[in-house]
């Protein structure tokens, strides 16, 4: 779900090693978290996110790794083992920067190419305000099952879906809460995701008996998702409607819009398909777009600086804005290119900096231990390994981690309940893949608020299946739906 590469091997998170500390107690192991979470809350309630400047979460990351370090001199762990587990943090997150980084270049030379604003174009004469969200919903659920990547969903069809809606009227953050919604939702069924792959592995089971488990709890949640949005789609003021004819002439005025636009995405989704490296994939996107420039839209180019070259160059690696005769459409057709996906990266790097000492310290493994221990019941089991995945994803800031640890962890213990092993790996699918785009400094939140162009706090409410599928586990844990039993060989 992350860099959706060779299934986890460029990683081999899979084999990592949990390391514990018998030094460290429970208190020690929450001091850097509480620290953390203090300074964040005050950053974003009290200093509107600018407490130490532009960068403030980066920072505070930092010096929650600072204090975890601290924690760990007193109880006896090196200065190099907490940089080995620092690198190998940062080791796992390199091809999701380079993804970033190619997200970038992507979004500028499909603006300057007018694939952006074809998509815009025949988006707004199809998508009408009335079906817009839960349509929303159902394209990125089938685009993501079939490429299994919620990354790749967003960051193609999510863009454009993002500009037509913005266009129509409605606010990003319904649009963007959608678009993960059913991005996840595909992501997390596809046999060819790797977060898919990863939950079995661990839990013990195969992937499509856990893919047909899962099923009992997202089929019914992603239902519901889609009757929460058709109602929202119902009660939302939008103002698109009434100059719609103004809007398409605009971009008609501007851009050479044409069907043939249309061969870029394609071939990226193609690509996916055919399981070509997404680094790959997103490059021939690039370079395909920026082609298409030069052949489609050479006023363009000639408007946006010396040389067509130059503006090319330009809208791959900085900012790029297309000025129209409509107001609406400047705020749209503007690109950060790689420039844009700095910020972005530097949260990744500074969250895998804080969840790698946290680990390098055994905090990680104490806080899950101490979660375990209160797994005296069926449902006080489920209910431990949501809690501790929703810890893990907001502590180690990867979903992975949030995977892999509760699923070493938690494994004995389901079967010391008599519980099969799929148990543990929907349950593991079910809090800990879907939130992690709900914490703004995990990797896959800060990569979708990045790509989107919408921040967490305005998506959050509206990422619906997200946010209900750790409720809906717990819901038939508690009242014992459908929680298969070991099989007595």
């Amino acid at each position: 779900m992350k860099q959706e590469d060779d299934n986890l091997s460029n990683i081999e998170i899979e084999d990592q090693t949990i390391i514990e500390n018998k030094e460290l107690s429970i208190w020690e192991a929450l001091i850097p978290v509480v620290l953390l979470m203090l300074m964040l809350a005050y950053n974003i309630f009290f200093a509107e996110g600018e407490a130490l400047g532009e960068y403030s979460n980066q920072y505070i990351l930092l010096l929650g790794g600072a204090f975890a370090a601290i924690v760990g001199f007193f109880n006896k762990v090196g200065l190099k083992t907490m940089l080995n587990e620092i690198w190998d943090n940062l080791r796992s997150v390199f091809v999701p920067i380079m993804i970033l980084f190619l997200v970038g270049a992507l979004a500028g030379t499909w603006l300057i190419s007018g694939v952006i604003p074809a998509m815009v174009y025949y988006g707004l004469q199809v998508l009408s305000p009335a079906i817009f969200l839960p349509a929303s919903v159902v394209i990125c659920a089938l685009i993501s099952i079939a490429t299994g990547s919620s990354w790749t969903t967003s960051a193609t069809v999510g863009i454009a879906l993002i500009g037509i809606g913005s266009a129509l009227g409605i606010p990003v953050g319904m649009i963007a809460g959608a678009v993960i919604s059913g991005g996840y939702f595909g992501d997390k069924m596809s046999p060819l995701s790797d977060t898919t792959n990863l939950a079995p592995a661990m839990a013990g089971t195969d992937l499509f008996t856990h893919i047909r488990y899962m099923a009992l709890t997202t089929v019914p949640t992603i239902i519901i998702t889609l009757i929460a949005f058709s109602i929202i789609s119902m009660t939302i003021d939008t103002s698109g409607t009434t100059d719609l004819s103004s809007l398409l002439s605009s971009i008609e005025n501007t851009f050479q819009i044409t069907p043939l636009l249309f061969i870029v995405p394609l071939v990226v989704i193609a690509l996916i398909l055919f399981k070509t490296k997404p680094l790959i994939a997103l490059g021939v996107g690039v370079l395909l777009a920026a082609v298409f420039a030069f052949i489609f839209q050479p006023t363009i180019l000639d408007s946006l600086g010396d040389s067509k070259l130059g503006a090319t160059a330009n809208a791959i690696l900085s900012d790029t804005q297309i000025v129209t005769d409509n107001e609406k459409l400047n705020d749209l057709f503007a690109a950060g290119g790689m420039k844009g996906m700095i910020w972005t990266i530097l949260l990744i790097c500074c969250a895998m900096v804080f969840g790698g000492i946290m680990d390098a310290i055994g905090a990680l493994a104490r806080i899950t231990k101490v979660l375990l221990s209160f797994a005296t019941t069926v449902f006080g089991l489920f209910a431990s390994t949501v809690i501790s995945c929703l810890g893990l994803n907001t502590i180690a800031s990867d979903q992975y981690l949030a995977i892999v640890i509760p699923g070493k962890m938690f494994k004995k213990a389901y079967q010391d309940k008599g519980l099969a092993p799929e148990n543990l790996s929907r349950t593991l699918e079910d809090s800990g893949t879907v939130t992690s785009v709900l914490i703004p400094w995990n990797t896959c939140g800060a990569y979708q608020s990045g790509v989107l162009g919408v921040s967490v706090a305005d998506y959050f409410v509206y990422a619906i299946f997200n946010w209900l599928s750790p409720f809906m586990t717990l819901l038939y844990a508690a009242l014992n739906i459908k929680i298969k039993q070991l099989t007595v060989k």
